[in-house]
C-alpha cells in the first residue's frame, strides 16, 4: 500500500458518456452513475478514454466533471480524466477538476507528439505542482505511443501527490519490476480487464475497468473476493467473465463497449467521429455474447 493513501480499492469504472443528436446526454449519464454506484463500484472515472475525452470540447469536458462530482455528491471517489498532450491544458483542466471537488485525476501520458523520458517528467511533475489532490499516471502506449519506463516511474513516485498508475501497458513483467520497486511508494491499478486477478496478485489495489460499464457488481467481486482472501473465487469469476471481456475489446474500445450500453438500453450508439458504428459481424458477435451471459 502506498505510504501517501489510497485513492480507491477495487474496481473502479470507467464510465461511457452518452449523446443524443451530438450532445452529451446527462440525464442518461446521470443514470450510468446511479447504476454504478447501486452496483457497488468502488469509483467512477469521468471522461477517460472510454468516456470519449478526446473528442469532447473544453466546456463538454469540464461540465461532465462538474456534473459527475455533483451526481456522485461523495458517495463513491470521482477520478476525473484530465491528461493531454497539451500540459498547460492539463494544468489548466486539472485545476478546473480540483476545485469542483474530483477527488483525484487521471493523467494519460503524452500523445502524438510523445516525449522524452525527461519531458514526460517534467510534464507529470508542472500538473502535481499546480493542483492538490491525487494523481493516477495513466500508462496505455498502444494508444499513446508513450511508455513510462521504470526510471521515470521512481523519478515520479517522489512526488507526493504522484499516488498511483493505472497500467494499461499489458506488460505484467514491467508491471512486476514496478510493485517491486515502487510498491510503498505508488499503488497499482489494472487498466486491463483481462488481467485484474495477475496484478492484483502483484500488490495492485484494484482496476479501472471497461467491463464495470456492463457488469459492475461482478466486476466489483472480482477484486472483494481477492482482498477477502478468496484467490481461486476471484480468479473463477475473473475467467468466467473472459470472453465478455475480450468481447468488449473486439473493436477499440470504447466502440463495443458503448454498443453494448445501447443494446441494454442505457444509451444510444452513438459516438463521435473517428469513432463509428461497429462492423455488422463484430456487432452480432457483440449481442450473441451478451445474450450467452443473460444480459440483454
Amino acid at each position: 500500500m502506498s505510504t501517501k493513501g489510497t485513492v480507491f480499492t477495487g474496481a473502479a469504472v470507467a464510465i461511457v458518456t452518452p449523446f443524443t443528436n451530438n450532445t452529451v446526454n446527462y440525464e442518461q449519464l446521470g443514470t450510468l452513475i446511479e447504476r454504478q454506484i447501486a452496483g457497488s463500484t468502488d469509483a467512477i472515472v469521468i471522461c477517460g478514454t472510454t468516456g470519449e475525452a478526446s473528442t469532447l470540447t473544453d466546456e463538454e469536458h469540464r461540465e461532465c466533471i462538474r456534473y459527475c462530482v455533483e451526481k456522485v455528491a461523495g458517495r463513491v471517489p470521482v477520478i476525473a480524466g484530465t491528461g493531454s498532450n497539451d500540459t498547460d491544458y492539463a494544468i489548466d483542466l486539472s485545476k478546473y477538476a480540483c476545485d469542483v471537488g474530483a477527488d483525484a485525476l487521471l493523467l494519460v501520458t503524452p500523445y502524438y507528439n510523445k516525449a522524452t523520458p525527461k519531458g514526460l517528467i517534467k510534464s507529470f511533475l508542472a500538473v502535481a505542482d499546480a493542483t492538490d489532490k491525487p494523481i493516477i499516471l495513466y500508462n496505455v502506449p498502444s494508444r499513446t505511443g508513450c511508455n513510462i519506463s521504470l526510471p521515470v516511474y521512481k523519478e515520479l513516485a517522489k512526488h507526493e501527490r504522484i499516488v498511483a498508475t493505472k497500467e494499461a501497458s499489458g506488460n505484467i513483467s514491467a508491471i512486476a519490476e514496478i510493485a517491486a520497486e515502487l510498491g510503498d511508494s505508488l499503488d497499482i491499478y489494472s487498466g486491463n480487464d483481462d488481467q485484474i486477478v495477475p496484478i492484483l496478485s502483484l500488490g495492485a489495489k484494484g482496476v479501472i475497468s471497461v467491463l464495470s460499464n456492463v457488469v459492475p457488481k461482478e466486476t466489483h467481486d472480482i477484486c472483494r473476493l481477492w482482498f477477502d482472501g478468496k484467490a481461486k473465487e476471484s480468479a473463477d469469476l475473473q475467467l468466467k467473465l473472459l470472453k465478455l471481456a475480450n468481447t468488449l475489446f473486439c473493436e477499440v474500445n470504447p466502440v463495443p463497449v458503448k454498443t453494448a450500453m445501447a443494446m441494454m438500453g442505457y444509451c444510444s450508439e452513438e459516438m463521435r467521429l473517428p469513432l463509428c458504428e461497429m462492423e455488422d459481424a463484430n456487432k452480432a458477435k457483440l449481442a450473441a455474447v451478451l445474450k450467452e451471459y443473460g444480459i440483454i
